[in-house]
């Protein structure tokens, strides 16, 4: 071959190296990011085997994906970074916020939830308004009242959030200057020093609240409040993903959609939290 020819040949493998998307992958194999200390979403059993509602979600949405799923556990506040740094491909159990739209991109919802205060029930704040009742935050003119005079109950007092999730973001930014805000590893922490008197409530998903007061030995504790969701709380949960990951999120976005159609999240779902989470896709 000439060196005109070897130069034209490098030149066009230039070009097709050019236009070939960065880092196309063909996503046969996908690193799944999971907590293992969120139940019924997700836990460690007595085997140290991963179970709960996330478990069996993934599962099916792999199989209908067609991708090999590997599902690694970590703390949940290194989840983000670590999908960030490739340790993960995708993370479960990432609510929908503005805020967290700034790093990560997020498949459609997988299911839909609220939030809401965990206290004992001969505690200091029992008494919340608008108790099991539904609130939306984005709906300003009803639900500005109801948080305020929620403000006036919990002035003073201790409440105790996972790091890194919406229920903490929305205490600190509703009720940060009136309250002490005390942060866990995850809710089963948090759940040890509210029985013990140590902080006066908890904030967290309804779904595991709904699940942690069913089992023995939660029966001083209950829910209060209001059933919360909108403002920044991500009780709309997804996977999130990599900017610009598209294939993936296309692959995924397409597996939630026909197993809410074919009431695969409903049915499991409902095993794990009593709770029909199927999410809506036209919001």
């Amino acid at each position: 071959m000439t060196k005109l020819g070897i130069l034209a040949a490098v030149t066009a493998m230039a070009l097709s190296a050019a236009v070939a998307p960065a880092g196309a992958k063909d996503w046969t194999h996908v690193k799944v990011g999971i907590e293992g200390a969120f139940p019924p979403w997700n836990a460690l059993d007595s085997k140290g085997a991963l179970t709960g509602l996330d478990v069996e979600v993934i599962d099916d949405l792999c199989a209908r994906a067609k991708v090999e799923c590997e599902l690694i556990t970590g703390e949940w506040s290194a989840m983000i970074p670590s999908l960030n740094a490739g340790k993960f491909d995708l993370i479960m159990t990432l609510g929908i916020n503005a805020k967290r739209r700034e790093v990560v991109d997020f498949t459609v919802p997988y299911a839909s939830g609220v939030a809401t205060f965990i206290v004992l029930k001969d505690g200091p704040v029992a008494a919340l308004p608008m108790a099991g009742e539904r609130l939306n935050l984005n709906d300003k003119a009803t639900a500005d009242p109801v948080m305020a005079e929620i403000g006036t109950a919990l002035k003073g007092k201790s409440i105790g959030v996972v790091q890194s999730t919406s229920q903490e973001q929305l205490i600190n930014a509703y009720f940060g200057d009136t309250v002490t805000v005390r942060t866990y590893k995850n809710s089963a922490e948090r759940d040890l020093d509210l029985k013990a008197g140590r902080i006066d409530a908890g904030f967290d998903s309804g779904v595991y609240g709904t699940s942690m007061l069913a089992k023995p030995g939660n029966e001083d504790l209950a829910m209060a409040g209001p059933l919360l969701k909108g403002a920044m709380l991500a009780t709309e949960v997804a996977m999130g993903l990599r900017k610009g990951e598209t294939e993936l999120k296309e692959k995924f976005d397409a597996a939630i959609k026909e197993a809410a159609a074919e009431g695969v999240i409903r049915s499991l779902s409902e095993k794990w939290s009593k709770l029909d989470l199927t999410p809506s896709f036209d919001q």
